[in-house]
């Protein structure tokens, strides 16, 4: 749905994209992460037709973003990081002035309208000022807006920022019903825990290059040279002395706090030779769970070599 090769973007001697091949499939809600400056709204512009590339290709829903913009614009909804709104306008004007404009017939602006304002939690707030709103219902206001002509791909900027616990939440739930109904979403943050709930596939892009795409599972198998466990036994401290003795553990250490073994194996080391070792050395394992390293540590990870 989204496709691009060699993609780049200079202004005079600076690289903001340095050459990236991203790929968006049908039905993805895309994570397009990675540190503020790291050229994520640069890629959005180019795939929106706002800015145009120095070099590469970019194409949208089988569209070339240099040679088919209108094209594009008629199959994409965007959602910048910050977008204006007409304060004195009520949610209700708001949404049918768009609607308008996007050439939807008047006979079916109000079921449109209705709809779009049902989905983003919004009908309550029909008649109030648009000033009147807090960030986070004009965040979800911006959304029905960009669902206004029912587009195929959905980009969205920053769509969480700014944003209190509460709002993210209430994104999060629209996102999910959004992909529920078919649309390709590319979601581009920088707070990486939001994402990993959301997003069936994800990018890190730093420093204009794109480190890493693809399944959230696959980026971690492939940025991880061991994994974390937690132990727990009938002596943690003494199980923590007794697994630094096996071949394939890194690390080992007893958190009193938490009562646990947190240990760092090794990819190779099977975690029934660990239990088998631990219960040769009269030690009784109550349980063993294996940790997953979250998405900001696998971020730190995959561009540790960039950051300077």
């Amino acid at each position: 749905m989204i496709e691009t090769r060699e993609l780049a973007k200079t202004y005079g001697t600076f690289e903001a994209l340095k050459g990236i091949d991203l790929v968006v499939e049908e039905g993805d809600v895309f994570g397009f992460i990675g540190p503020n400056g790291a050229g994520k709204t640069t890629t959005i512009r180019i795939l929106t037709t706002l800015l145009e590339p120095t070099s590469g290709t970019a194409r949208v829903a089988g569209h070339d973003v240099k040679e088919d913009k209108q094209s594009i614009r008629k199959v994409i909804g965007y959602m910048p990081d910050s977008f204006g709104v007409y304060r004195d306008m009520t949610v209700n004007e708001y949404m049918h002035f768009f609607a308008a404009a996007y050439g939807i017939p008047n006979a079916e602006r109000n079921t449109l309208v209705d709809g779009l304002l049902d989905l983003t939690d919004l009908t309550y707030k029909k008649a109030a000022l648009i000033e009147s709103l807090s960030r986070g219902m004009q965040q979800r206001l911006g959304l029905a807006r960009t669902l206004v002509h029912d587009p195929k791909v959905l980009v969205l900027d920053e769509p969480a920022s700014g944003l209190d616990p509460r709002a993210r939440i209430e994104i999060r739930e629209i996102l999910r019903e959004l992909r529920r109904m078919g649309k390709t979403i590319l979601l581009s943050s920088h707070i990486l825990s939001e994402l990993q709930e959301v997003c069936t596939r994800i990018g890190i892009l730093e420093r204009g290059v794109l480190v890493a795409q693809g399944r959230l599972d696959e980026i971690i198998a492939s940025a991880r040279a061991d994994h974390e466990v937690e132990v727990r036994t009938t002596d943690d401290a003494r199980a923590a002395v007794v697994l630094r003795e096996l071949p394939g553990v890194l690390k080992a250490e007893h958190d009193e706090d938490r009562r646990v073994v947190r240990a760092h194996v090794s990819e190779e080391l099977d975690l029934a030779a660990l239990t088998a070792h631990l219960v040769g050395r009269d030690l009784g394992v109550r349980g063993l769970t294996s940790l997953d390293p979250t998405l900001e540590e696998v971020f730190m990870t995959l561009t540790k070599g960039l950051v300077q």
